[in-house]
């Protein structure tokens, strides 16, 4: 699977460069969120799940938390909260591995849950079988994939300020029904074909040849045809292609208000005069002076009525 983010990625980055309150992100984080983003949409669209799929990187340096969230039409977003400086081509551990304490974790939300049903979440440290650090993304998630799937993946990102790229080639299981119910069987066959399937591993060493400025430079026709033009190539395009989109609402932050109960409220109104909130992901503020923040903790039925209109 192949993506190129292109006008979604770009006004992810304007909408955080005109935030007045936060300021861009430096370079280092562009990279890792345009990383992060390129490699949900494409794990989303190879498990084709029906709800959001949310990768999130758990740092232990500058940046505290970044995360991606994609839903089943394509639509994503992502975000990060940078709490130190981050100097010009820090990498990947100096980000967010410092003490070796960092995490990845990818969650699974359904769109329509069952009653009890929680979302699926699993989690994996930033470092190797040996405890050695990894410095790419694509080493952290790929490591993930043979943990957690028991199958072969690679994975090559890229990003900058104006495209966020990435590849991604996996082995297919060798057993279908079997592997989807998790027997232990079927879990065995494919641990027995990593790193072994040798059309795997052929597929996977021409991917690998991808460099970073012709993932980031050239389309996914010249990309497709430079690797693998001595190999059937079926195109099949998404039924709707990538596209930024933002699910926060005056509504949902009235909820949020009101989880802080109302005496928090009242002491923000009393220090600020109003309450002030504005989205991560798309930079939108939402603004709520003392009538509003007084409606949110009434109940409809104990709302004055609207007094008549006099002639």
């Amino acid at each position: 699977m192949i993506v190129r983010l292109t006008d979604a990625w770009q006004e992810i980055l304007q909408r955080r460069a005109a935030n007045t309150a936060t300021g861009a992100w430096p370079e280092p984080v562009n990279e890792l969120l345009g990383e992060m983003a390129a490699a949900a949409v494409l794990m989303q669209g190879n498990i084709k799940f029906n709800g959001a799929l949310i990768l999130q990187i758990f740092g232990d340096g500058p940046v505290k938390v970044a995360v991606a969230e994609v839903q089943p039409d394509f639509s994503f977003r992502a975000t990060a909260t940078v709490v130190g400086e981050v100097r010009p081509g820090t990498a990947l551990p100096e980000l967010v591995n410092l003490n070796n304490e960092g995490r990845c974790a990818i969650t699974l939300d359904p769109k329509d849950r069952l009653p009890g049903q929680q979302p699926y979440q699993g989690v994996v440290p930033l470092f190797g079988d040996q405890r050695e650090k990894l410095g790419k993304l694509s080493e952290v998630l790929e490591h993930y994939m043979l943990q957690s799937e028991q199958l072969d993946t690679t994975l090559v990102l890229a990003a900058d300020s104006q495209v966020a790229a990435g590849l991604l080639i996996q082995r297919l299981p060798v057993t279908g029904e079997g592997n989807l119910a998790g027997s232990r069987a079927a879990t065995q066959v494919n641990e027995d074909q990593i790193g072994v399937n040798e059309d795997f591993n052929r597929i996977s060493i021409l991917a690998k040849s991808l460099k970073r400025d012709e993932l980031l430079e050239l389309d996914v026709e010249t990309i497709l045809h430079r690797l693998f033009w001595e190999e059937q190539v079926l195109r099949f395009e998404p039924g709707t292609p990538p596209h930024f989109a933002c699910s926060c609402s005056r509504e949902r932050v009235a909820r949020m208000i009101r989880s802080l109960g109302a005496d928090e409220a009242q002491s923000i109104l009393a220090e600020r005069g109003h309450i002030e909130v504005g989205c991560d992901f798309c930079g939108q503020q939402y603004h709520f002076d003392p009538v509003d923040a007084a409606q949110i903790f009434t109940a409809p039925g104990d709302q004055p009525p609207i007094p008549p209109v006099v002639q």
